[in-house]
């Protein structure tokens, strides 16, 4: 008589069974072949009868789906474990050990191929569980075609509920599967779930639901829409890849670790609903729907060509933006800075060559009222970016430069931007402090403005001096009243005003010299002349 425990199951090298070989021999093929072949080895050294050890690696479902297995043959073949959270394992680990009718009648196999059947054309929910399953063994049930069936099953379903798929375009998908699937495909079903399709709108009844599949099996779903044509109606597909990948950002239970590791599938996704987003275009995304995906798919690794076709999308529609559009975070790497200044840059310039290319096609002062919109909203978005002590100067410039001047009337909001910067960041060379208002143009200074330059004690002298004399030099041409003698400076009181019009003063030729020369300034001067503006 053999021993009650003469069978040790190695399982990935990590976990022994301890069970009976004419049990396990009984329902599994493989095993039952390795039992044989060890016996006949023993027997030919001649070896008395030993504990056999066998050794499974990459087992579906792991010692879980072993035990189960084991259950199922202790219990004689009973069938009452199987359910709609462990069918698809148990169907795996039939095929992996070979569990037919062959070796034993109502076998493991049969059992759950005759249970997945009923679930094919069962409830949503139990569609959806036995999918969920599939996650613990996804290459094989792959590889056996359960994820496929299962997926038709689901889209089933759903075109039966909405109008998202059409149920003719999946019929090629059905007969593919099984002759059997597609012949007792019915056009209605009484047992479909009209709770949930009387969920929010119609066509997305069921987003919530697939959201909590992997993101393989979701990959397995485009690809399955794709391949077979099925007929997508506005964009749904698109937008459940959106509604997905946003819910996988916003679970809290998603960590880091699982990110990485499903790396390649969510990238993978992110780019096929750029594709769809950029199909869709201008017509189904208003700018601010676009700035939301940006921020969204940003987070999985977008293609550069992806990013590209987003991007151009959204600075082709620029002017609609608004402030907190473009206060988009520079994400976990903030060295050049808190908000993400380059992807403005970016947008900008898609913007500023599509307006250029559009010159001959679109009104001249419809052109002019875009382009001083956006002038005045870059404007806004330079004062709320100067006080970022981690802004660079080379970025700040980058930014305010990016539109040419005839999108700005006056650049009273570039030197309040410029201004706030100087304040934040009080350690600044002299060289950075002119640098940074090369990007103004003085002549479209106001007055009040051009008084708090000269002001302004952070602002270098040349530049206070270069700022006056621009502004004399404007003032010359459009106020008969401002008179600029040699190098000094004066201004003349309006006569109906008594108010003086520009700054005075005045200067000898010397003096003036001294003060245009670059490093050379009397700061006594300087001081004085600022403090009687």
């Amino acid at each position: 008589m053999f021993p009650l425990h003469d069978l040790k199951i190695n399982l990935n090298g990590q976990y022994i069974f301890f069970l009976n070989q004419d049990v396990m021999s009984k329902y599994s093929g493989s095993l039952r072949k390795v039992i044989k072949q060890s016996k006949k080895k023993r027997n030919k050294k001649k070896k008395s009868p030993e504990i056999i050890t066998i050794e499974l690696d990459d087992f579906p479902g792991g010692p879980d789906g072993f035990e189960l297995v084991s259950r199922f043959c202790y219990n004689n073949g009973d069938i009452s474990i199987i359910d709609v959270s462990n069918v698809s394992t148990l169907y795996c680990c039939s095929v992996y050990l070979g569990m037919t009718e062959k070796f034993c009648l109502s076998n493991l196999f049969l059992q759950t191929d005759k249970f997945l059947q009923e679930v094919f054309y069962g409830s949503w929910n139990d569609i959806i569980m036995c999918l969920k399953n599939c996650e613990q063994v996804f290459l094989l049930a792959d590889s056996y075609g359960l994820v496929d069936k299962l997926i038709f099953a689901a889209l089933t379903k759903i075109s039966r509920n909405s109008e998202t798929f059409s149920s003719s375009s999946l019929s090629s998908f059905a007969s593919s599967l099984s002759p059997e699937m597609a012949k007792n495909t019915p056009e209605s079903d009484s047992r479909y779930i009209s709770q949930s399709v009387s969920c929010g709108r119609s066509n997305e009844w069921w987003f919530d639901d697939i959201s909590n599949l992997s993101p393989q099996i979701i990959l397995k779903l485009v690809m399955i829409i794709g391949a077979y044509k099925t007929n997508v109606r506005s964009s749904i597909l698109t937008r459940f890849l959106l509604h997905y990948l946003k819910t996988k950002l916003q679970t809290k239970s998603r960590s880091t670790t699982e990110l990485m590791r499903n790396k390649l599938e969510y990238s993978d996704l992110a780019d096929t609903a750029v594709k769809g987003v950029i199909s869709a275009g201008k017509n189904a995304f208003s700018c601010r729907k676009l700035f939301w995906v940006l921020r969204v798919l940003s987070s999985f690794s977008l293609s550069r060509e992806s990013r590209t076709g987003l991007e151009t999308l959204i600075g082709e529609m620029l002017e609609q933006a608004t402030l907190d559009d473009l206060l988009i975070s520079a994400g976990e790497s903030r060295e050049g800075g808190f908000y993400n200044v380059d992807l403005v840059m970016r947008l900008l310039k898609v913007f500023v060559k599509n307006r250029e290319e559009e010159e001959e096609e679109e009104e001249e002062e419809s052109r002019e009222t875009n382009m001083k919109d956006i002038g005045k909203l870059i404007d806004k978005y330079l004062r709320e970016i100067s006080p970022d002590q981690n802004l660079k100067v080379s970025k700040f410039l980058g930014v305010a430069e990016s539109l040419p001047d005839s999108a700005r009337e006056c650049f009273d909001g570039v030197y309040r931007a410029i201004d706030i910067y100087l304040q934040s960041h009080p350690n600044l060379t002299s060289q950075d402090r002119a640098k940074i208002c090369r990007c103004l143009n003085y002549k479209k200074l106001t007055m009040g403005t051009c008084k708090q330059l000269a002001r302004n004690p952070k602002i270098p002298p040349e530049i206070a001096i270069e700022a006056l004399k621009s502004r004399c030099e404007n003032q010359e041409h459009t106020t008969p009243d401002v008179k600029v003698v040699n190098k000094s400076f004066s201004c003349r009181y309006s006569e109906e005003k008594k108010k003086p019009i520009l700054l005075h003063l005045e200067i000898s030729d010397k003096l003036a010299d001294r003060l245009k020369t670059r490093g050379a300034y009397n700061w006594r001067v300087m001081d004085s002349f600022r403090e009687g503006l």
